[in-house]
């Protein structure tokens, strides 16, 4: 592992732009972060991806965007009021709060050495009141997870899409979970965002579904450039599954932190997405909690049965840091430290740059700035004229842009620009007039 490289990632994200303490100015809350301009586009464009992939070019899965709030029996039904617990331990010197599953030693303090109270349960979830007056009546919790506002739509899905099985409904959305110990950066926070499929099977296809699924979601992390080597497949073991799945497997990756809160082999690997077989459990509670029927009925075998679900779970912010740590790359070039992120250009907040050479010569800087308008109408594009050249190409790379465009005084007689590649540094004079065609095809 490599933890200097986890510093130079967060010293990058605050200086660009990626990503900020939140309420900085007053202190900062722990672990809370605010996206930056960089970072916002490079989450959009992650999710945007994830949304393409799983909805836009499928036909067995629908889109659908349910309420943080819900009706408490929601989690009543789910078990998360029962059953949504870890077991903190306290020590009474440094006060220090430490989950009891990552503690070797359960009496003695692993910070300072001193005194643990007894574990204790401790319930994750928010909860807050709705309405004026605060009582128990109203109770209310803001969501650990965006699963149940698909199960308590599944009769709205069946009534207005009328889908067969197998299909699926997908969800990208904020949840909040009161962690006890959140750290890492933004890898283990307490608000946090997920994308989350549920998909609906015949029982008797579960195992198959699960397996596709599993290498489905893998190859979609490779396409998105992350290194194979840095990823693997994970299956749960018997006493690691959740009390309704029958089976999960997580998609890891390798962070160059120790995540002792992550998987069971310790280091730096730890979740990025879990695809788990959640049998029908979900489906049957909900039924017997609101006293709706929520089986599937087949026309064609006229069978009335609860489907089970596959359920493909991962995190955004979490993917966002995979991404940004794997893209990090630091080359020599000739005396000088060249720090570029090498994302692929889908996620790319920025794909092309206009630069003028000389920035007090107002025709080139005119030149330049009627490109950059042209250019934004088809691409994310970016003017920039804050430093000399070589300097504002460091900038540029640092932040993942795929292309700088330069105008210079040669421009205004060959009507060329020069287009300047991110992962390779060549340059190539192209037409302006071909300029937007140009990019247009290196970017699709």
């Amino acid at each position: 592992m490599n933890e200097n490289l986890m510093d130079k990632v967060v010293s990058l994200c605050k200086r660009r732009g990626f990503i900020f303490h939140s309420s900085e100015i007053y202190g900062g809350l722990s672990n809370t972060w605010d996206y930056g301009p960089y970072g916002v586009e490079l989450k959009n464009n992650l999710k945007r991806s994830w949304w393409k992939s799983v909805v836009y070019e499928r036909d067995d899965v629908f889109g659908m965007d349910a309420a943080i709030l819900m009706h408490p029996k929601v989690w009543e039904a789910s078990g998360h009021v029962d059953n949504f617990f870890d077991l903190k331990s306290d020590c009474k010197s440094c006060k220090k709060r430490f989950k009891a599953a990552d503690l070797k030693e359960t009496k003695k303090c692993p910070e300072c050495g001193g005194e643990l109270t007894e574990a204790r349960a401790f319930n994750l979830m928010f909860k807050t009141h709705q309405g004026a007056v605060e009582d128990a009546a109203n109770a209310i919790y803001l969501r650990p997870e965006t699963a149940q506002g698909m199960f308590v739509n599944f009769q709205n899905i069946l009534d207005s899409k009328h889908p067969k099985l197998p299909f699926g409904l997908a969800q990208i959305g904020k949840a909040f979970r009161n962690e006890i110990t959140p750290g890492n950066f933004t890898f283990r926070t307490r608000e946090f965002e997920q994308m989350e499929i549920e998909y609906f099977v015949r029982p008797e296809e579960a195992d198959k579904k699960l397996e596709e699924w599993i290498e489905a979601r893998f190859n979609w992390y490779l396409n998105l450039g992350v290194r194979k080597d840095n990823l693997r497949r994970r299956p749960h073991g018997k006493d690691e599954l959740a009390h309704y799945a029958k089976a999960c497997t997580d998609i890891e990756y390798n962070f160059p932190f120790s995540t002792k809160g992550g998987s069971a082999s310790g280091g730096g690997w730890s979740e990025l997405e879990g695809i788990a077989n959640r049998t029908d459990f979900d489906l049957r509670q909900h039924s017997q909690a609101s006293g709706k029927d929520l089986q599937y009925f087949d026309n064609v075998t006229k069978e009335k049965f609860y489907p089970y679900i596959i359920e493909p779970s991962g995190g955004v912010d979490r993917s966002v840091l995979a991404l940004l740590v794997d893209a990090y790359n630091e080359e020599k070039v000739k005396d000088d430290l060249r720090v570029v992120l090498k994302l692929h250009k889908d996620l790319a907040p920025v794909k092309v740059a206009v630069l003028p050479l000389l920035r007090n010569r107002p025709e080139i800087v005119e030149l330049a700035k009627k490109l950059t308008r042209d250019l934004k109408k088809k691409m994310v594009t970016v003017y920039d004229d804050t430093g000399a050249i070589g300097k504002l190409y460091r900038r540029q790379d640092e932040v993942g842009t795929l292309y700088c465009v330069t105008v210079d005084v040669q421009s205004l007689e060959d009507k060329q620009a020069t287009v300047r590649h991110r992962d390779t540094m060549q340059q190539e004079r192209v037409s302006i007039d071909n300029l937007k065609n140009y990019l247009e095809e290196k970017l699709t």
